[in-house]
C-alpha cells in the first residue's frame, strides 16, 4: 500500500514538473501582420478565443491564413475592436499543451498592433 501511495506521488510530482515546463517556456516567440479575418469565442465546455489572420504579401494574391488563440480577455477585446484593420500580433508557441482547453491551436497571442 505504501509503495502504491509513492508511486502516485511520483506521477503527480512528475505531472507537475511537465506542467510547469510546458507551461512557462515557449518554443518560439515572433511577430504576424494581417488582417484579422476571423475572430469567435468557441468550444463547449472549455471556451477558448480563436482567431484567424490573412497575411498578404501582394494585394491580388491570395493570401496565407494563420490560426491563433487567445489567452488573455483585454487582448480579445482588442482583436474584436480592431476587426478589418492590419495589425501586427506578437505571439508564443507552446507545443505539447495537454489538452485543447487552453486553446486550438499552439500559437498564442499576447500583444496586438494596430498599423496604418
Amino acid at each position: 500500500m505504501k509503495k502504491l501511495f509513492l508511486m502516485l506521488v511520483f506521477l503527480c510530482f512528475i505531472g507537475a514538473a511537465y506542467l510547469l515546463v510546458v507551461f512557462n517556456y515557449s518554443y518560439s516567440d515572433g511577430s504576424r501582420a494581417g488582417y484579422t479575418q476571423k475572430f469567435s469565442n468557441k468550444g463547449w465546455i472549455c471556451k477558448t478565443h480563436e482567431g484567424e489572420l490573412a497575411m498578404t504579401t501582394v494585394p491580388g494574391v491570395a493570401p496565407i491564413l494563420w490560426n491563433f488563440s487567445v489567452w488573455d480577455e483585454k487582448v480579445a477585446s482588442q482583436l474584436s475592436q480592431a476587426m478589418g484593420k492590419r495589425l501586427v500580433l506578437h505571439y508564443k508557441e507552446y507545443r505539447h499543451l495537454p489538452t485543447t482547453c487552453f486553446g486550438e491551436t499552439a500559437y498564442f497571442v499576447d500583444r496586438v498592433e494596430i498599423t496604418e
